[in-house]
């Protein structure tokens, strides 16, 4: 990883600035796919109070250090879940859906990571609901993939633009050809472009 800050400068930089920066990971694929439908066109807080009403309606409740937690339901569970203010029927069908590959175990992380991660990012997006950007979300973000093609997302083409000095914003294409050099650690050096973005807009 040292040595892909070597060969790119920018990134050399990102790694200094955020040092020890790595991508945080989702407990499982299925939790991951299961906030992508969630989340959806939310905000945060909207999408994590969702989250926990949900769990707290089919999860498995526990204490940790004398407060009551609750779990995110098992599959089995989860495909139970019904309408609700802020679960609308498309929502809790493609939930169900979500709970049904995972019962069938088509979201083993095992499984992804053998696939490697363009072809999981592929399969996942057969998932109702789910598209290219949170396909990458699934498969990067529970499964631990280090290296993947960088997504076509305006913020990190934004960000690429920003980080190199280039007068106008790189195209998809341009980005992938430069991100061989940052092979084995694409998705890592995404990430510092992509919080390098964030932190400057904020």
């Amino acid at each position: 990883w040292l040595e892909v800050g070597q060969r790119d400068p920018v990134i050399g930089r990102l790694q200094q600035q955020y040092a020890g920066l790595r991508p945080v990971l989702f407990h499982s694929p299925y939790e991951a796919a299961a906030w992508s439908i969630i989340s959806a066109r939310r905000g945060r807080r909207q999408a994590m109070n969702t989250r926990d009403r949900i769990s707290e309606a089919l999860g498995e409740r526990f204490t940790v250090a004398g407060h009551a937690m609750w779990a995110f339901p098992t599959p089995e569970r989860l495909l139970t879940v019904t309408e609700t203010s802020d679960l609308g029927p498309m929502r809790v069908e493609r939930l169900r859906a979500v709970a049904a590959a995972a019962r069938d175990g088509a979201l083993d992380a095992d499984r992804l990571r053998a696939m490697g991660a363009d072809s999981a990012i592929t399969e996942l997006q057969a998932l109702p609901g789910i598209g290219p950007f949170y396909a990458m979300l699934i498969a990067i973000r529970a499964t631990g993939f280090a290296d993947a093609t960088p997504p076509e997302e305006g913020r990190v083409l934004a960000a690429a633009q920003r980080q190199y000095g280039e007068t106008a914003m790189p195209d998809h294409a341009a980005l992938v050809e430069h991100s061989r050099t940052w092979s084995p650690f694409r998705v890592w050096a995404t990430v510092l472009l992509r919080v390098s973005e964030e932190r400057t807009a904020h």
